[in-house]
Parts: C-alpha cells; structure tokens; sequence
C-alpha cells in the first residue's frame, strides 16, 4: 500500500547548502563527464524525500555509479520520473514560477539542444528564483543570471512511501511464512 507523506522542503535546501561546492563521497561526480547538476538535484531531493523508486530503467533510484537509475542523472529522465511518477519517491506537476516554492526544482533549454541543466530553489529574491546547483556550482544564484532560452518549473507534490499491508502480515502469519523486515 502507498501513502502519501509531505516533502521536506527544508531538509532538500540544507542538503544544497551543504553540498553546493563540495562532493558528497556517497555519490559518483559526474562533473566532467556530461555534468552532475541532475545527481546534485537527485540527491537534495532525495534529503527531502528519503524515499526511492527501485523500479527497473523508469524508476529513480542511485545505489552505485553502476546502479542507478536514468532519472537520478539524466535531466529529460528526472524530469519523466517526476511528473509520471505513481509509484513510491517524490511526485511532482510543471507549474509556473509563480507557483515554485524553495525545494522545487528548475531545467533550462536552449532551442537548439533542449533541456540540458537542472538545479534547485534555495531562495528568492524579490519573485527571482535564487538557485543551487553543481558541475557550475552555486548556491543562492539567481536564475536571471543563467543564459538560457526556456525554463521548466517541477513543483514537488509530495512523497509516496510504500508502507506493508496488514493482509501481508497476517497471510504470512496464518501460513507460518517467516515475516522479513523489508
């Protein structure tokens, strides 16, 4: 069964403020190697979320540099996995900026390439996003200061947790199956 938990707006801001100019040594940096502004993003709001999504090639989920999912560093991906996503992890809608809150998540496009840069919402200034991000690090960066021909705005609506049925404990129970902790 899922249920739904809110997103710790505060917790994916602290994370950026820790990690914005530094490496976390639990995640592969991908700085040179395509960017590593979706994984910086990925892991904040993983801070605010603590919650991932295992499921094969459209999940979000990093356990390893060979163990990841293309949405925890692939910016058209996260942006798939977050505005699709029914099953467990962060959920989240397009939204315009006046509807962001700190937390929510910016990608900038140019109309020859596309979408190519993701970062986070740490501030604003004024109605200006003031923004956190790697591979060009930054934090409380406003987005007016970015050259860019589009941006899209995820709004992160919450968080989906798989929690154990009571009918899951109780088959096993009844059939003398061994209850694991998951």
């Amino acid at each position: 069964m899922l249920i739904t938990k809110p997103y710790n707006r505060t917790n994916a801001v602290e994370y950026a403020r820790r990690w914005a100019f530094s490496r976390n040594p639990l995640y592969t940096d991908y700085t040179g190697k395509g960017g590593n502004c979706t994984n910086f993003v990925s892991q904040a709001v993983y801070a605010g979320s603590c919650t991932m999504n295992y499921t094969p090639v459209f999940g979000w989920y990093y356990l390893s540099d060979a163990e990841r999912s293309a949405a925890w560093t692939g910016v058209v991906y996260f942006y798939n996995f977050m505005t699709d996503n029914t099953g467990p992890g962060p959920f989240g809608r397009e939204v315009p900026v006046e509807e962001t809150e700190i937390g929510d998540v910016v990608q900038l496009a140019r109309d020859e390439t596309g979408y190519y840069h993701t970062l986070l919402i740490v501030g604003y200034e004024g109605e200006i996003p003031l923004l956190a991000a790697q591979s060009d690090d930054a934090f409380n960066r406003p987005l007016s200061t970015y050259n860019y021909d589009t941006a899209r705005f995820i709004h992160i609506d919450g968080v989906r947790m798989r929690i154990p049925d009571v009918s899951d404990c109780f088959d096993s129970l009844i059939n003398g199956v061994a209850i694991l902790p998951e």
